[in-house]
């Protein structure tokens, strides 16, 4: 497999024109608004895994239209004092898992939380939470990217990204949370999240790090691969030939690019230059818009695996470095 994008020397100055709809900010304002009208009603109930070092809650919040959310929150057994907290966001298809798969971060001494998301958990890791909304039941292709697309309001990842929002102010809500020191990280799926959830709440995130972030750069990612998941958005407008601006329009609202300009959080992201599921050049769109302090790990020869890892390593010196040991 050959690189599939860009010269790095190119990429590394990538900063295409915004596709940003005027009403933006207005948008978002107004969906988070909606969201916080109902209670956050947070619940951390123990739940027992046979694990000596960490401590594991079964946890429950609500996202949005007050819909619960499960996830996962783990806390490093000896520790002292509140702790900043990692908020995890999944990648494709998967679910929460089980919190035995989730002990990197508790173990380097952070507390975590891991969101579920919404409708996903039945590909590659299990979930529990659906997508009880019922916006959106235009025709859609198999996946997620194309549910309800033909309407921001009714977008799939209208839902999830709100979700992602309300994680953090769960996070918070724990005692044990140092709630001026909240991480979200995540790759693929849950990269695109993280920075959906950065740019949304910037005064609240310290530190942001996507990994291969998907949902970026959309209409480069769909002419430029024919690669799952993209793909779904691709045979959309295949079928649907008369709504491909539509569909574009909607994209706009929950581009990463956009989300990455209002981003102020320390940052550190991860590429791989032979990734065909999120090409070099949407990543690199997102990093060059990045609005806040920001590195970004360069994985030559790797697909959509990025750094794997060797990234791990690095995210968890950057994480020493942010906080001086946690």
């Amino acid at each position: 497999m050959a690189f599939i994008d860009k010269p790095l020397r190119k990429l590394k100055t990538y900063k295409p024109r915004r596709d940003e709809p005027r009403d933006f900010d207005r948008f978002w304002r107004r969906t988070l608004a909606e969201a916080r009208k109902f209670p956050l009603a947070a619940s951390f109930e123990p739940a027992d895994f046979g694990l000596e070092t960490v401590e594991t809650f079964d946890v429950t919040f609500r996202g949005y239209g007050g819909q619960p959310i499960k996830g996962w929150f783990l806390l490093p057994r000896n520790r002292v004092g509140r702790l900043p907290c990692v908020v995890e966001y999944i990648g494709y298809g998967g679910g929460r898992d089980f919190p035995t798969e989730k002990l990197l971060w508790s173990a380097a001494g952070y507390a975590h939380l891991v969101m579920d998301t919404r409708g996903q958990g039945g590909v590659w890791s299990k979930g529990d939470t659906p997508d009880l909304d019922v916006e959106g039941s235009s025709p859609q292709f198999p996946g997620f990217m194309t549910r309800g697309v033909l309407d921001p309001k009714t977008y799939y990842y209208r839902r999830v990204f709100t979700d992602a929002v309300r994680a953090i102010e769960a996070a918070q809500a724990h005692p044990a949370v140092d709630s001026g020191e909240i991480v979200v990280t995540g790759g693929s799926q849950g990269g695109g999240i993280a920075l959906a959830a950065a740019g949304l709440a910037p005064a609240t995130v310290r530190v942001a790090m996507p990994d291969v972030p998907f949902l970026c750069h959309y209409r480069r990612a769909t002419e430029l691969q024919a690669t799952h998941p993209y793909e779904e958005i691709a045979r959309f407008c295949q079928t649907h030939r008369d709504k491909v601006e539509v569909v574009f329009q909607t994209l706009a609202y929950f581009d990463g690019v956009n989300f990455a300009a209002r981003a102020k959080a320390r940052a550190l992201f991860s590429v791989g230059l032979m990734d065909e599921i999120c090409p070099p050049s949407t990543v690199f769109a997102a990093y060059n818009h990045y609005a806040g302090p920001k590195d970004i790990r360069i994985w030559s020869y790797n697909h959509h695996d990025g750094g794997g890892s060797y990234q791990t390593l690095e995210k968890i010196r950057f994480l020493q470095a942010a906080f001086g040991g946690a």
